[in-house]
């Protein structure tokens, strides 16, 4: 797989997942658009910019922002090829009659309201362009209710259909649009979290990074809707 020439989009890009993403796109040859909220947290991930490498500070939960991120991508490099929407977030504990609104909408927000606003800044340039592919993160645990992760699950299943949708709406635009959905990934703070938890059986970012490379690939033309469950090692 290479990605010479090609444009990718990464939000969320300085969270563990992102930076697994963006060294792995950057391995490929890929220009690089790292979306984060603060610029000062995108140069403590990566360094500098460069001639591969834009930095894109942005809200992605109001919608101008998204569009910044779009307009500085075809500014730079002329063409967005692949949009990954890794920005997200988890929060449990509460029963749902107790979910408190705070909670609730900060799963929603961050989880779906910035993938939505990410592909509407993105999609109209990849149906000019003639083609594109959109990856997204949902969740194992999304695939059904689960005690004190109501909103949470409720949130990434969000993803998931909207994945679905949009899979049916553009792929007679020869845009692909697919999911993943990991199990615990294997972090410093899911670490510290879960002290006595066996890390091993964790998804590496590294290894779900491969297989959102693949979603976005040549080699993923064929695939469309996809939901595609990443749970570690047995």
């Amino acid at each position: 797989m290479s990605f010479s020439n090609r444009t990718v989009i990464v939000t969320g890009a300085a969270g563990n997942l992102g930076k697994a993403v963006a060294a792995a796109f950057a391995d490929l040859g890929a220009n690089l658009v790292l979306v984060d909220l603060k610029r000062e947290s995108l140069e403590r991930a990566f360094g500098s910019e460069n001639e591969r490498r834009l930095f894109a500070s942005a809200n992605l939960l109001e919608m101008p922002g998204a569009t910044g991120v779009a307009q500085a991508a075809l500014a730079r490099f002329g063409r967005i090829d692949v949009l990954c929407n890794i920005a997200g977030g988890f929060r449990m504990g509460e029963r749902v009659h107790e979910t408190s609104d705070e909670n609730w909408n900060f799963l929603f927000d961050i989880n779906s309201r910035t993938l939505l606003h990410a592909v509407r800044a993105v999609v109209p340039h990849m149906l000019s362009a003639g083609g594109g592919k959109i990856v997204n993160v949902g969740a194992f645990a999304a695939q059904k209710g689960a005690p004190g992760m109501g909103a949470y699950t409720a949130s990434k299943a969000t993803v998931i259909r909207m994945t679905e949708a949009m899979a049916a709406e553009l792929r007679d635009k020869n845009i692909n649009v697919n999911c993943v959905l990991p199990t615990i990934i294997d972090t410093p703070e899911n670490r510290a979290a879960m002290p006595k938890a066996d890390p091993a059986k964790w998804v590496a970012p590294e290894d779900l990074a491969k297989v959102i490379v693949f979603l976005a690939s040549d080699a993923a033309r064929a695939v469309h809707g996809a939901a595609v469950p990443v749970t570690g090692l047995s």
